[in-house]
């Protein structure tokens, strides 16, 4: 759709990367599946579909140097800048008030900045028809990913079966929280269910009607004057935009994609994206393996020996060691959370 706005969600800690990535360099900086950045691999795919002044990246206040200094091309003006990290509600809550500031309500596409996709064009095609519906029915519009394995790590989407105008889009009958193994198991199975690829469409407008409706003191704090964001943002309430406004907007439809996609989240992530040795085991750095298999391995600086182990992600950097069964993987954010104002030392 001509004049839609992509915005490069670029504000996140990635912590499910620790300790390769951290709050001083998070995922999205850095180059994990190929010479470039996530970002600058995400900045880049946009520039072959659209001009550069209807790409915007959506970052906090800390990362706006890194973002400037990858994004040579970037015009500042373009930067939508979180005094502070907090969850997705209040990033889309300020994206949304950063348009309708300036009097603009064209769909915008809200876009992860640490995605893999196999398939560009394809791609691109999905997010005209995203915003295209959202402008012409004033609707939230997600793409969702047609599951390939029964992943605990994604939230998962269901629609109707009824299929919205040209059958490209599907009405959302609702959102699913990360699920436990069974219930993964259960929903891959079901045709109509998709995992969430956290990417929607919509006009500015409409996200300020939920958010008036579903999250008014949110709103209207954000709504006063640009002089007193930086004390207000930070009092805002720390939720997910699929809380706070998806899961209960009354027009929320889904457009299924079938091309490879990830959202490179985790550690496990890269075992489908690279090829790993005779042996399974995925290996970066100096890495040495003995009677070893099915492993993730990383190391930054220093030699690593790895003896007779199985199903383990390790990974060593100048930040911290890491050493996690991949049965465990979604509960290292949870533990390295709890660990950050912990003074373990001695």
């Amino acid at each position: 759709m001509k004049g839609m706005k992509i915005v490069i969600m670029a504000g996140g800690k990635g912590n499910r990367f620790w300790p390769r990535s951290t709050e001083e360099l998070p995922k999205q900086f850095l180059s994990l599946v190929s010479k470039d950045s996530m970002l600058v691999e995400t900045y880049q795919r946009f520039l072959r579909f659209v001009p550069a002044a209807d790409i915007y990246v959506a970052t906090v206040h800390k990362y706006t140097a890194i973002v400037m200094e990858q994004l040579t091309e970037l015009d500042p003006n373009q930067l939508i800048i979180e005094p502070e990290q907090q969850d997705t509600a209040p990033s889309i809550a300020l994206i949304t008030r950063h348009f309708l500031f300036e009097g603009r309500d064209e769909p915008f596409l809200a876009i992860p900045s640490d995605q893999y996709i196999s398939d560009e064009v394809a791609f691109f095609e999905a997010l005209e028809r995203a915003a295209d519906a959202a402008h012409e029915e004033g609707a939230i519009v997600t793409l969702g990913i047609v599951p390939t394995r029964p992943e605990t790590g994604y939230g998962y989407i269901e629609v109707v079966h009824k299929a919205h105008d040209d059958g490209l889009a599907y009405r959302v009958k609702r959102f699913i929280e990360k699920p436990d193994q069974d219930k993964a198991n259960e929903l891959v199975k079901q045709p109509n269910v998709y995992w969430n690829s956290g990417i929607f469409a919509s006009k500015p407008s409409t996200v300020a009607g939920y958010l008036e409706r579903f999250q008014p003191e949110m709103w209207h704090m954000l709504k006063q004057s640009n002089d007193q964001l930086q004390q207000i943002y930070p009092l805002l309430p720390r939720i997910s935009v699929d809380y706070a406004i998806l899961e209960k907007a009354d027009l929320v439809y889904c457009i299924p994609i079938h091309f490879g996609w990830d959202d490179v989240g985790s550690w496990t992530a890269l075992t489908r994206l690279f090829s790993s040795d005779e042996q399974g085991n995925l290996i970066g750095g100096l890495v040495h393996t003995y009677n070893s298999v099915d492993n993730i391995i990383f190391s930054e600086k220093q030699k690593t020996l790895v003896i007779g182990v199985e199903g383990l992600i390790i990974v060593s950097t100048p930040w911290g060691l890491l050493v996690c069964h991949k049965s465990e993987e979604q509960a290292i954010k949870k533990v390295y959370m709890s660990t950050q104002h912990t003074d373990h030392s001695s």
